[in-house]
């Protein structure tokens, strides 16, 4: 059946497969699929990740609060490997209903505080040890919008770009052309804003760069999805030359290095 015969039901129903990388593990329901424990480290947090770019971020985060000095940012990293669904694991849907990584637990509060969501990972972080988040009520407000803008634009440039050019079962004209687009806007949003900065924020370096960097940063490098050609990312020379500078940072390097 090609895609111009395909006619959707009255009600959607899941009957089998969707095909494509994930569909092992993709499902329409929630909550966990088997028991399955956590390890716990002694470390104050504990990350449970992947090297995804949203994985990366909390590494990142991590090793640069380690980089300046707070010593209770130090963390113990578990693998989910969400190829096999151990995100559906009964003690990771404990931390994380949504079944999804990273997740983190600081083992510092009493009781053990978890945090999902990287961007609100990010947030946490940043409050609890007054680091890469601005204090003035301006400056705080625009590297807040960023955070957020990276955290509603990330499905649109993963979910959609990325799942049809790279993990789709086969390729389809629409969605591809689809999504493209909207990421080349996206990374041309990105291109005028950094025209006269050098991190995404006025104020400096943040969690808006941490948040951006592993999805547009690396895209722009040809580190995701093996499209820099396709989306003629070079082109985009501010977001190239914030690229190579937030990669350069010894915390990125080593976050990066522990997602892997």
């Amino acid at each position: 059946m090609s895609n111009d015969d395909y006619t959707p039901p009255k009600v959607w129903t899941w009957d089998k497969e969707s095909g494509g990388h994930w569909a092992g593990v993709n499902r329409p329901i929630a909550g966990p699929t088997h028991e399955q424990t956590l390890p716990v480290g002694d470390q104050p947090i504990q990350l449970y990740s992947l090297g995804t770019p949203n994985g990366i971020k909390i590494t990142v985060m991590l090793e640069e609060l380690l980089a300046i000095g707070k010593t209770d940012a130090a963390y113990d990293l578990h693998r989910i490997d969400i190829g096999k669904g151990e995100q559906f694991g009964s003690g990771f849907v404990e931390l994380n209903p949504n079944s999804k990584i990273p997740v983190i637990l600081d083992q510092s509060k009493s009781p053990a505080q978890s945090v999902f969501e990287s961007c609100a990972i990010l947030f946490y972080l940043a409050e609890k040890h007054a680091a890469l988040l601005p204090r003035d009520a301006r400056d705080r407000t625009e590297c807040l919008s960023w955070l957020f803008w990276q955290e509603s634009s990330a499905s649109f440039l993963g979910g959609g770009f990325g799942h049809f050019y790279k993990y789709a079962p086969y390729p389809m004209e629409y969605p591809i052309n689809r999504y493209a687009m909207e990421t080349k806007r996206q990374l041309d949003v990105l291109n005028r804003h950094l025209a006269d900065r050098e991190y995404m924020c006025a104020s400096g370096y943040s969690i808006a760069d941490i948040a951006i960097w592993p999805w547009y940063g690396r895209l722009a490098l040809g580190e995701v999805y093996d499209a820099a050609e396709f989306l003629d990312t070079a082109s985009y020379e501010n977001v190239q030359r914030w690229a190579k500078l937030v990669q350069a940072r010894q915390g990125v390097q080593a976050g990066l290095a522990a997602a892997r």
